[in-house]
């Protein structure tokens, strides 16, 4: 009997185990893919690299694609870090945002310390389509939609 209670009890451990082991990236994983903006021929291209997201904003003129920016998504500390490195500018070094807020398919990432942006915020419209926003001081900013590729 006893064999047999540690064996439900083993089985149990090890299913709850694997719920909790899912992808460190599931939270932010519906970013996966490549989104254009609505009217441009601007794009942001995500992809999952060793449990963070890791992805690039770039522009296209005919075949060719000129990278304005790198994207990172990673765990640091706990919570979500997003981190926006913009060619020629800051230095090359990155502009951590951390992700604050997860309501009503909203992502929002922020810095309030810096200058502008202050918050990008992720808006999940439909699986193909998404909202994105860009904040500064009081909330004013830019917003512009995205669609899956």
């Amino acid at each position: 009997m006893k064999i047999i209670k540690f064996g439900v009890a083993l089985s149990v451990a090890i299913l709850l185990l694997s719920f909790c082991n899912t992808s460190q990236t599931q939270k932010v994983d519906f970013l996966v893919g490549t989104w254009k903006i609505e009217g441009k021929e601007t794009y942001e291209a995500w992809a999952i690299e060793n449990d963070k997201l890791v992805g690039e904003s770039f522009k296209k003129r005919g075949e060719q694609k000129y990278v304005t920016e790198t994207l990172e998504i990673k765990k640091e500390g706990g919570k979500w870090v997003y981190i926006a490195t913009v060619k020629n500018q800051n230095n090359g070094q990155g502009i951590p945002f951390t992700l604050q807020e997860v309501k009503d398919d909203l992502y929002s990432f922020e810095n309030p310390a810096h200058d502008f942006p202050k918050k990008i915020q992720y808006k999940i419209l439909t699986k193909n389509s998404l909202q994105v926003s860009v904040l500064g001081a009081g909330d004013k900013g830019f917003s512009y939609k995205m669609e899956k590729q």
